[in-house]
């Protein structure tokens, strides 16, 4: 890598540091540095939106470029305006699934079962912490048909090929009395736009 590349900050989800880590490490992307939010956020995509403006405010003085990884996530297009202020691109699509999915597969996957519930390897892996005890689940079960009963599978689009995520991903299907599907993604769309992002 040449000396003379400016670096690029890369403001990330931190449900999607771990591949963003893998790629750089493949691609020998050191220019891309990587800053990352909480996960956690999407729990609350509300403040998603001010809390990337106010990353990319505190940094854009030290970097030619700031990307930003994330979808749309939840935030109804209220992260789409903080960046077309801003005069930022982030990720396409409506959520992480879309993009590592591809936005044709993921919307052919979605007509397929409209009632499909997703994970990734980072919900897989986190699965009890963020559904099962985010959602109270442990505390109140009685509320699991309540908040699922719509769904009829559970789609795990799988990052890599992992058998002990693979068997998590099952054991939260059967949890949720669901239906299981493994569609094999690969990085996606994420790592042809932050391959995109890179040679610039």
């Amino acid at each position: 890598m040449s000396a003379q590349v400016e670096p690029v900050l890369v403001l990330a989800c931190g449900a999607i540091a771990r591949e963003i880590q893998q790629l750089k490490s493949l691609n020998g992307w050191e220019h891309l540095k990587l800053k990352c939010l909480e996960a956690d956020l999407h729990n609350r995509p509300e403040r998603i939106p001010e809390r990337v403006r106010a990353e990319i405010q505190r940094h854009r003085g030290q970097y030619s470029q700031v990307f930003v990884a994330y979808a749309d996530c939840g935030t109804g297009g209220l992260l789409d305006r903080v960046l077309a202020a801003e005069g930022v691109e982030r990720l396409p699509g409506a959520h992480c699934y879309a993009f590592f999915a591809g936005q044709q597969a993921f919307a052919e996957l979605a007509e397929a079962e409209l009632g499909s519930f997703y994970l990734t390897d980072f919900l897989a892996r986190h699965f009890e912490r963020l559904v099962v005890k985010g959602m109270q689940l442990d505390q109140h079960p009685e509320l699991l048909p309540m908040y699922f009963n719509h769904y009829r599978r559970l789609v795990y689009l799988a990052q890599t090929s992992n058998p002990d995520l693979l068997a998590k991903a099952q054991a939260a299907a059967e949890y949720l009395h669901l239906e299981f599907k493994l569609v094999p993604t690969g990085y996606g769309e994420l790592a042809t736009e932050l391959a995109r992002i890179a040679q610039r």
